[in-house]
Formats: structure tokens, sequence, C-alpha cells
């Protein structure tokens, strides 16, 4: 179930960032390189940069390989999202928090819907993300979210709108990616400030593959089309293993557990089945 499936999505071209996104701030610290093959964001004492998708979708499978921050990459951020606009968007949030050198980065996910996140959970990485591409994955169709890791699960949340959680269902989302100084936060509470000495930070993305339905005004792709395995993707009992395994080593933050945050009781789904 874990295997990135074939879907037209139109006018998209997988895997060429010079047909797929947009460089949207901090030209000229984001370069598109090798034919539109790979891309590199930067971040100096000045700015940062991202760039988004030129499409926007409802639903789908959103597939990069990425190389982050070597050495000291202490305040940084890097990120691999999705969002919609306003102030009730909705997010589907990777991102990844540098540390000293030496340490490990932080993987911080989040799941906004109708402007309202706090559904944070944090994982160590079983690998040094420094060294070589891996592959980090956004799955989101109707039923459920699932992060991946090298196709490995690492975190589901499930569509309970029937229990009174809100659930990213109607709002279109771009991808979007980013470098960013956040060192009032990022790096062990803001304890680690970024060391501009080792400016200008670098991350580089590779194989980006938006497999989803494209929604222009009225219009989508997936309309009248046979449904693709992604829109009803979930866990198997292999996969649901592990995952278990996974967040029993890795996991370092779960809000579903933080009850001085939620003195008044845990988030509905919480309680819920996690699978």
């Amino acid at each position: 179930v874990l295997v990135v499936m074939a879907f037209l999505i139109g006018a998209t071209s997988a895997g060429n960032f010079n047909t797929d996104v947009t460089i949207t701030w901090g030209q000229p610290r984001a370069q598109i390189l090798n034919k539109g093959q790979l891309l590199s964001l930067s971040l100096d004492n000045t700015s940062g940069s991202g760039f988004e998708s030129k499409y926007d979708f409802l639903y789908g499978r959103f597939d990069v390989q990425l190389k982050l921050i070597p050495g000291n990459s202490a305040g940084t951020v890097t990120t691999f999202y999705m969002s919609s606009q306003g102030a009730a968007h909705d997010e589907i949030d990777f991102e990844f928090l540098g540390n000293a050198s030496g340490q490990p980065y932080t993987v911080h996910t989040n799941v906004y819907a109708q402007g309202v996140g706090n559904k944070e959970q944090q994982f160590r990485l079983w690998y040094d993300p420094t060294l070589a591409f891996h592959t980090y994955t956004i799955l989101w169709n109707p039923l459920r979210i699932i992060y991946m890791v090298d196709n490995i699960p690492i975190r589901v949340f499930n569509n309970y709108i029937a229990n009174g959680v809100q659930y990213p269902t109607s709002q279109p989302m771009k991808v979007y990616a980013s470098l960013w100084n956040a060192d009032d936060w990022a790096t062990q509470g803001g304890q680690v400030k970024t060391d501009w000495t080792k400016a200008p930070f670098t991350a580089t993305y590779k194989n980006y593959n938006a497999n989803g339905c494209i929604v222009n005004g009225t219009t989508n792709s997936c309309t009248n089309k046979p449904r693709q395995s992604w829109q009803t993707m979930g866990l198997d009992a292999n996969a649901k293993k592990k995952i278990q395994t996974l967040q029993q080593k890795y996991m370092i933050y779960n809000y579903c557990t933080d009850l001085k945050r939620f003195p008044q009781g845990l988030p509905r789904e919480c309680g819920l089945p996690k699978f």
C-alpha cells in the first residue's frame, strides 16, 4: 500500500521544477538547476527563500526528496507543506528544525483545519538527513492524512468530522517549501541561535511528484476518472506495526499526551482510534 501510484494530472510534469513550481520569494537564494531536476533554497542574514506549486489540489499524494542543511543548522527551519489561503485556512506541515552540529534534526508535523492547528507531533530521524536525499510524503485523501519518510508511515491523522473534529475537506491547497530563520523558537525552544558565520545555509530538493486532483475554479481533474489507489489508501497490518514501532522509538512530542497544555481535557480526536 505504500507504493507511489502513477496518476496523470493534466498539465503537470512530475519531477521537473521548471514545470511544476514557482519561486515566490528570496531570489536569487532559490535556484532551479539541472534543467529543472534540482532546486536549492538558501538562507542568509538578509532573507530566506521559498517556492510554491503552480497548481491547487484537493487531495493527492505529494512526494519530494530533500537533503537538509549540513553542520550547524541551529535556528533554521526547512519546510515541505501544503496550505490554502485566508484566516480559516487548512494546512498540512512537514517542518525540519535545525540543530547544533552533531545533534539530530527535529521533524515537526502539524495539521490545521479551518485555521486551527495545535496538533503537533515531533520526531527524531533514524538517519542523518544531511548526507543524502530522503523522500518525504504527504498523502491527503478524504479519509486520512498520512505522513511518510522513505515510504515508512510516521503519522496518521484521520477524518473524524462525524465525531466533531475538523478535517481539511473543501479548501484546495498548494504545495509549498521554504527555508527561513526561526531562532526565536526552532532549536531547543530558542535557546540556540543561528550562527550567521555559517551562512549561507542551503537545503536541496529533487524528484518532486504531485499525484492529485488539480482544482481550477469549478473544475477538478479527477472528475469522471477512475478512482486511484491513493484516494482510499490506508495502512495494512504491516504498516500499522511499523508506525507503532517507529513512534515508540522516535516520537519526542505528542500533543495527545500533553495534559499540561490541555488542562480542560485532551482534544477529542486523541480518544479515538489512531488508524
